[in-house]
C-alpha cells in the first residue's frame, strides 16, 4: 500500500528535484524542503545516502537500507552502494550534509543573481516539446545510431529525472515501438541549461527490448552511457569518479564539434583525408598515461550512410586548471573490406606505452 502522507510526498517528490544541482528548486522551497527532510523516516528521504556523499542524486525505492545506532534509516540505490558507505559511515554522512548544504548556497547564490532555476518539472516539460517537435505522423522518430535506422516509437511516460551538478538534467523517457507496443525502449534525454532554456544535448538508448518468447523485456544497452556509471559504481573517491569525467568531457567535445547533419571531422594523419563520422558509442574503460596524466578512450564512430564502416577513434584528454579537454583525437583504427567483409585495421596499437585504467 502507497504511504501517502504529505511527508513522504515531500521525501519522494521535493527531496529528488532539491539535492540534483545548483539549477533545481528556489530558495523558498529547497529551505521548506529541507526542514521537512530532517523530519523524515529516512534521514536523507529516499535519496541514495551513498549518492549524496559522492555529490549526486539517486532516488531509491529504499528496499536497499541501513538503520544507524540514532535510529535514522538510510536508503541506498544497491548493496554495493551500502557496502561503500558503510566502510565509513559517520564521515559519508558528513559528507552528505555537505553536499546538501552547498546546494542550498549555491540555489541562494543563483536567487539572488537573478538566474533561472530549473525544476524537474521543466525538465519534464522540455522533454514533452522535444517529443513534440520530432514527431511524425503522431510517432516521435529516433535515428539509433547503433542501429543506423529511424525508431516510430509512442510516449509511455517520463520514468525519473535525474540532476548531475556541473553536466545538467537527464531524463529517463519509456517508448513503444508504434508497430509492436510490447517492444519498449527507455530513451535518456540529455539538457544543460543555458541561460533561460534547456538545451537538449544528446539522446541515447538506455535500454532496449529483447524478445522473451511471444513479448519482450528491456535489457541495458552496453556500453551504457557515461552518466549511469556514477550511479552504478559509488567508488567513494575521486580516482574511481575519473572515469565517467573524462567520458564526459569527450561527449561534450563530440557535440560542441558535429555538424548540422551530426557527424564531426577528424583529420586521417595517414591519408591527410578530412572524415566526416557518425558518433556511435564510447567504451571502457578509460586509460591514463604515466607520467604525463593525459586520458584517452576508444570510441566507435561510423561512416554516414554505412551500417558496416566502422572506424575507432581515441580521445586524448588533457587535465589543466582542474578541468578536462580534449587536446587530440587520433583514428586508432580503420574499416577494411576484406571478401566482402568490413574489419578494422590498427593505424598505430599501444606498444611500449606505460598506462593504468582508470575504472
Amino acid at each position: 500500500m502507497t504511504d501517502t502522507t504529505p511527508r513522504r510526498l515531500i521525501s519522494r517528490l521535493t527531496l529528488p528535484a532539491l539535492v540534483a544541482g545548483v539549477f533545481l528548486v528556489g530558495l523558498p522551497s529547497f529551505a521548506a524542503a529541507m526542514d521537512a527532510h530532517g523530519d523524515s523516516d529516512a534521514d536523507f528521504g529516499e535519496s541514495c545516502a551513498m549518492g549524496l556523499a559522492d555529490g549526486q542524486m539517486v532516488k531509491t525505492d529504499c528496499s536497499v537500507s541501513w538503520t544507524g545506532e540514532d535510529g535514522k534509516v538510510y536508503c541506498f540505490s544497491s548493496e554495493n552502494s551500502k557496502s561503500a558507505f558503510l566502510k565509513d559511515p559517520d564521515g559519508n554522512i558528513t559528507r552528505a550534509k555537505q553536499f546538501l548544504a552547498e546546494q542550498k548556497a549555491k540555489a541562494a547564490a543563483k536567487a539572488a543573481a537573478g538566474q533561472k532555476v530549473f525544476t524537474e518539472e521543466d525538465v519534464n516539460a522540455r522533454v514533452q516539446e522535444v517529443i513534440d517537435e520530432r514527431s511524425q505522423d503522431g510517432a516521435f522518430v529516433f535515428h539509433d545510431p547503433k542501429l543506423a535506422a529511424d525508431l516510430k516509437l509512442n510516449f509511455d511516460q517520463i520514468k525519473i529525472v535525474r540532476g548531475m551538478e556541473g553536466y545538467g538534467w537527464f531524463a529517463n523517457v519509456i517508448f513503444n515501438d508504434v508497430e509492436e507496443p510490447k517492444k519498449q525502449y527507455a530513451i535518456d534525454f540529455w539538457f544543460k541549461p543555458e541561460g533561460q532554456q534547456l538545451t537538449l544535448q544528446d539522446i541515447r538508448v538506455q535500454k532496449g527490448p529483447r524478445r522473451d518468447g511471444d513479448g519482450y523485456f528491456m535489457i541495458t544497452r552496453l556500453p551504457v552511457a557515461w552518466w549511469w556509471l556514477p550511479v552504478q559504481e559509488h567508488p567513494g573517491s575521486i580516482e574511481g569518479a575519473r572515469a565517467w569525467h573524462v567520458m564526459a568531457a569527450i561527449h561534450d567535445y563530440i557535440l560542441e564539434n558535429k555538424d548540422e547533419d551530426g557527424n564531426i571531422t577528424v583529420k586521417d594523419e595517414k591519408t591527410g583525408e578530412d572524415l566526416k563520422l557518425q558518433f556511435v558509442e564510447m567504451h571502457r574503460p578509460v586509460r591514463r598515461l604515466m607520467g604525463e596524466g593525459k586520458y584517452f578512450a576508444c570510441t566507435d564512430f561510423r561512416k554516414p550512410g554505412s551500417k558496416d564502416e566502422y572506424y575507432d577513434l581515441d580521445f586524448w584528454v588533457d587535465e589543466k586548471d582542474g578541468e578536462l579537454k580534449v587536446g587530440n583525437v587520433k583514428v586508432h583504427k580503420v574499416p577494411v573490406q576484406e571478401d566482402g567483409i568490413w574489419t578494422q585495421v590498427d593505424r598505430y596499437t599501444f606498444e611500449g606505452m606505460d598506462f593504468e585504467e582508470t575504472l
